[in-house]
């Protein structure tokens, strides 16, 4: 028995290229719903604060204390906005690779060797540039994380202090 090695007398490489990106679009989508949730815990997040601190003085220390947790609200919803554009671009090139691999198994399909082989360095290229995009985005969200959970190990300690002074000592 003889096993073909070209793309055209062997579906499984096809199928390969069209299954990767595939999945690959799958997991970008994924991302990019926890991404966007993710952000709109921020949101409520940053209106829950802007309410709070509406209630007090500004010089007071409890409007300071408000107002500190702002800045990191901010700088959590830029951090998300960024890796939900890197998911979404990774997204939309998985899907462009996977489109160009169908072209360039066509093209093998019916001998076009020059049009196969610039389809195979376009598909390289666009899932490259889309593994890229996700690697990014996760680093993002990583970083993300740590601020998020940082600054509730501060509002923890935040609200341990303000409590311990409303509540009157046993």
């Amino acid at each position: 028995m003889q096993y073909t090695t070209t793309v055209a007398g062997n579906p499984f490489a096809v199928l390969t290229a069209i299954v990767a990106p595939a999945i690959l679009t799958n997991a970008s989508s994924v991302l990019a719903l926890g991404t966007s949730n993710r952000l709109a815990r921020v949101v409520d997040r940053t209106r829950v604060v802007a309410g709070e601190l509406a209630a007090f003085e500004p010089n007071s220390p409890d409007y300071q204390l408000w107002l500190a947790q702002l800045e990191p609200l901010q700088v959590r919803a830029q951090l998300l906005v960024k890796a939900l554009r890197l998911f979404y671009a990774g997204l939309g090139l998985f899907a462009a690779s996977a489109l160009v691999s169908v072209g360039g198994s066509i093209a093998a399909y019916y001998g076009q060797r020059l049009f196969f082989e610039g389809a195979a360095a376009l598909a390289v290229l666009t899932g490259a540039s889309a593994v890229l995009g996700l690697a990014s985005g996760c680093v993002l969200m990583v970083r993300e994380t740590q601020l998020a959970v940082r600054n509730l190990a501060e509002e923890a300690k935040i609200r341990a202090r303000h409590h311990r002074v409303v509540q009157p000592p046993r």
